[in-house]
Order: structure tokens, then sequence, then C-alpha cells
């Protein structure tokens, strides 16, 4: 064996050295919704897949060259190179980030972004505070906070129906009689285009009470619930389980789906934006590289839906369609109208201040 030479350090480190290090650790915080027990196994088997098979390959043992590090000062900087993107953890963005995700991209783009993974409520405070560079936005953010600037070529849409947006109440109610809603937090946006359609079905004082996205308990605190994300698509496929279990017969309404019926308009659920911190050479960069991912990963369905298949108890039917048939990720002219008309409406209705989509070529790729 080998032996080992000893570490050539010709004077002792300050204790400053080390109490500087450890004032800069930060405890590691997991955040998690408050999910039925069905979509709290949805979570746990999404946390154990992204364990990847290729970071176990076998690999022969090689001392990498140490880089040459003048203070802390420095690794902060080479830190800070790096834009910090605030991405949506749901099944909807996964094309969106295919190279963020998969080699070869991966590791290209891991030196130039940082992702950080949360509900899309937590995407557009992140952005607003300065805590992120770039954000999937849900845009009903973007009334309270213009000086956000809409990335063009991405989105999140839907133009019929889109399955992981819900409004339930028990069956045989009418809609003018609900009297009390309780919302997902996970995103305002659905919330705010809910508020719009009970506008127009003539309950605009209905009581929107914040919960978090377990069905049940939602049901007995009001008359009607909004689960959006992969907890919509799993209430969806135990309905049947929930009908025998409680013999309680619910009515799940698409709200994509009843916008497009009382609007004519698409459903715009988020688009990417850039913090007013990233200045337009860098945007254009980012553009592409969001693009890019885009394309690869709307090229890669079959990959998306073997990997999804194993994080979601979905069958892999449920899976492709919703990303080839209910999901729109391009944002075109009929998207970037159908964002006008939201803001149009909202403002009309008193639930949003008054917001212009400013970017003219906002519709491209």
């Amino acid at each position: 064996m080998a032996r080992l030479k000893p570490c050539r350090c010709y004077k002792p480190f300050p204790v400053e050295f080390f109490s500087n290090i450890s004032s800069r650790v930060v405890e590691p915080k997991l955040f998690l919704p408050s999910f039925s027990a069905v979509s709290e196994v949805a979570i746990r088997g999404r946390m154990a897949a992204r364990v990847r098979t290729e970071d176990f390959a076998a690999k022969p043992f090689a001392a990498k060259p140490r880089a040459e590090i003048d203070s802390l000062t420095d690794v902060e900087n080479k830190q800070e190179t790096r834009l910090r993107i605030a991405a949506i953890d749901f099944l909807n963005p996964a094309p969106l980030m295919w190279n963020f995700e998969h080699p070869p991209w991966r590791e290209e783009l891991e030196r130039r972004y940082r992702i950080d993974r949360m509900l899309p409520s937590e995407c557009a405070a992140r952005l607003q505070s300065g805590e992120a560079d770039i954000g999937l936005i849900p845009i009903a953010a973007l009334a309270l906070a213009p000086q956000l600037r809409i990335l063009p070529g991405c989105t999140i849409a839907s133009k019929e129906r889109v399955r992981s947006l819900l409004l339930v109440h028990r069956a045989g109610r009418p809609l003018d009689s609900l009297r009390s809603v309780a919302a997902d937090t996970a995103s305002r946006t659905t919330v705010t285009y809910a508020r719009l359609l009970f506008h127009k079905w003539g309950r605009a004082d209905v009581e929107f009470v914040p919960m978090a996205a377990n069905l049940d308990a939602m049901l007995q605190r009001a008359d009607a619930a909004i689960v959006i994300g992969d907890p919509a698509l799993l209430a969806l496929e135990e309905r049947f389980n929930r009908l025998e279990r409680t013999g309680e017969a619910l009515e799940y309404r698409d709200l994509a789906a009843e916008w497009k019926t009382l609007t004519g308009l698409p459903f715009i659920s988020a688009v990417w934006c850039a913090g007013a911190g990233c200045g337009d050479p860098l945007n254009e960069r980012v553009v592409e590289d969001l693009i890019q991912s885009r394309d690869h990963g709307l090229s890669n369905i079959d990959a998306l839906v073997n990997e999804w298949s194993m994080r979601l108890p979905l069958p892999e039917s449920t899976i492709r369609s919703y990303l080839t048939g209910n999901i729109h990720y391009v944002l075109d002219e009929e998207c970037v109208e159908g964002m006008r008309g939201f803001f149009r409406m909202a403002a009309e209705c008193g639930v949003l201040p008054p917001y212009r989509v400013a970017i003219e070529d906002v519709a491209r790729g």
C-alpha cells in the first residue's frame, strides 16, 4: 500500500478563517405542502427518483487538481457568476427543464445556472426579492411586480382542457349556490382566474379560503375546492376510489375549459421572467438557452413519460397525453392575446391592478 504523503501546510490557518467558514453554513430546508396521502406518496417517490443511476456508475478515482483560491471572497464571486433560476417542481414544466436536467447540456448549463425548485407562488416572491434572477412566474404576479420582464418564447398554457387545474364541488350543487372555496396556496394565478369566473357566474362575493392541497380537508371547510398541478392530476385518477371510499359524488370542473368556454381565450398559467438586475445582452443568451431546452424536451416526450411514471402514481398514457395534448409550451400570438385579455378583465373586476403586456416581440420561438 502506498504511503500517504504528509500535508505541506507551512503555517496554520488563523482561527478567524474557520469561524468565517462556519458562519456561512446554512441549514438546508425542505418545503413540502401537506397533500393527501396519495399526493405525499407521489412527492416521496419524486424525491427518490432524483437520485440518478449514472451518479453511482463505477468510475476510477482520480484526484482533481485543487483550484487556486486566494480568499473566501473569491469563492463568493465565483458562485455569484451563476444565474439563479426559480423553477416549479411540477410535472407540467418538465419539457422546459430538459437541458437543465439531462446530458450533454446539463453539465454546461450547471456552470452558468443554479436551479432552485419550489411552488409557483414562491417563484414570484424569489424574483421580486432579488433572491432569483430568472423565474417561471405565474402571470398574475406580473401585475403586482411590473418591473419583472417577460422572456419571449416559452409558456405553460392550455388552449382547451388542462386537467391539472380543478374546481371540485359536491355533485348536483349549482355554481351560483357556492359561498366559499378552499383555494390551493400553490398558485395565486389560478385563484385569480377562478375569481374572474365567479364574477361571470354571478358570485363575485364568494369567499376564498387559503388551504393546503388536501381535497378531503378542503371540502370539509368550504363548499368547493381549487387544486392545481400534480395533486389535481392525482385527484382525477383517484376520483372513483374516493367515491367508493366516501360515497360522496363530486363534480370536477376543468378551469381552463371553463375559461375557454366563457372568454374564448387560452388559459395562460406561467411565463419565464427576468428580474430587474438582468441586462438585455444577458437576456438574449438566457432566452436562447430556455427555448433550446423547451425544444429538446418536446422532442424527448417518451423519455419524460418514462421518468415521471416512476415519480408519480399515474399511468404512462395519462402523462403522455397531458404533456402533448393538455399543456401548450410556445408563447405564440394567441397566448399573448390570452394574457392581455386576462389582465384586462382582472382590472375591470378589480381583482388586479392594471397591467400591460409591454414586450411587443414576446411571442417568439
